[in-house]
C-alpha cells in the first residue's frame, strides 16, 4: 500500500488548510515516486567510475536497502519510495527490511500514529553483478495487512536479472558484511579523485551525510511545506 492509499482514509474536509497540506504532501510522494528513476541513483561505493561499468539494482517502495557491501545507505531511506542503486560489477552483498504501512481503520486516539507499519528483521543477498545489466526484487505481494504480517515471519525471494531469471535468493542477515567497495583508479585518477567537486546529486549527497539529524527534519519538514 502507498503512502497515497494510507492518506486517502484521513478525513480533511473540516480543515481546508490540513487538506490543502496532505493534498501537497501526497502530490510531492507521488512525484518523488515517479521520479525515482531518473533522479535516485545512488552510488554504492567509494571513488568514480566509468560510465558503462557499473550494474543497477532497483528496490522498490516496500523493499529499504540499509546497507551495500557494508556501506551504510540509511541516508537515502524514506518510507513507500523506490530507489535505484549502481553497483560495481563483481560480488555485492544487500542488506535490507521488508517494510509496509497500513492504514488504521478504526478510531485513532490523539497522539497515536494512524499507520500500522508491518516490518521483517534484516535480510541479506549476495550476487555476482555485470556491468550494463539490471536487477530488481522479486517476491510475493500482500494484498491486506493480515497477509503481510504472516509473510513477515516467512518472508523470502529472490534477485533477478532483466530477463527475469533468479540469480540469488534472500536469506536472514547474519551481521556479518564484507567492507565497502571501492571503484578501481587508474594512474591519473590518482591524484583528482577526493579533490575535485562532483555532479550537483554527488555534492547533494554529501551535504546530506554530514547533516546532523535536526539539519535533516529542519529539511525534509520544508521539502514537503
Amino acid at each position: 500500500m502507498s503512502i497515497y492509499h494510507v492518506l486517502q482514509v484521513f478525513k480533511v474536509t473540516a480543515f481546508p488548510v490540513m487538506a490543502l497540506r496532505l493534498f501537497v504532501f501526497a502530490l510531492a510522494a507521488a512525484m518523488l515516486a515517479g521520479c525515482a528513476s531518473s533522479l535516485a541513483r545512488i552510488q554504492t561505493w567509494e571513488g568514480e567510475v566509468a560510465e558503462g561499468g557499473r550494474a543497477l539494482l532497483k528496490a522498490p517502495g516496500e523493499i529499504q536497502v540499509v546497507r551495500v557491501n557494508g556501506l551504510s545507505m540509511s541516508d537515502f531511506l524514506m518510507d513507500d519510495l523506490a530507489l535505484n542503486y549502481d553497483l560495481l560489477p563483481g560480488e555485492n552483498q544487500i542488506v535490507f527490511n521488508y517494510k509496509t504501512i497500513w492504514a488504521k481503520t478504526g478510531v485513532v486516539r490523539d497522539g497515536e500514529s494512524k499507520v500500522h507499519v508491518v516490518e521483517t528483521e534484516p535480510h541479506a543477498v549476495s550476487f555476482v553483478a555485470q556491468a550494463g545489466e539490471s536487477y530488481t526484487f522479486e517476491f510475493d505481494k500482500p494484498e491486506s495487512r493480515r497477509e503481510a504480517e504472516a509473510l513477515q515471519e516467512r518472508f523470502s525471494g529472490a534477485i533477478v536479472d532483466g530477463a527475469g531469471v533468479e540469480v540469488a535468493s534472500f536469506k536472514l542477515w547474519n551481521g556479518k558484511t564484507p567492507g565497502p567497495a571501492r571503484a578501481p583508479v587508474s594512474g591519473d585518477q590518482r591524484g583528482t579523485i577526493g579533490t575535485t567537486g562532483g555532479d550537483t546529486l554527488g555534492q547533494l549527497k554529501a551535504l546530506w551525510q554530514n547533516a546532523s539529524e535536526e539539519e535533516k527534519r529542519t529539511f525534509l519538514r520544508w521539502a514537503f511545506e
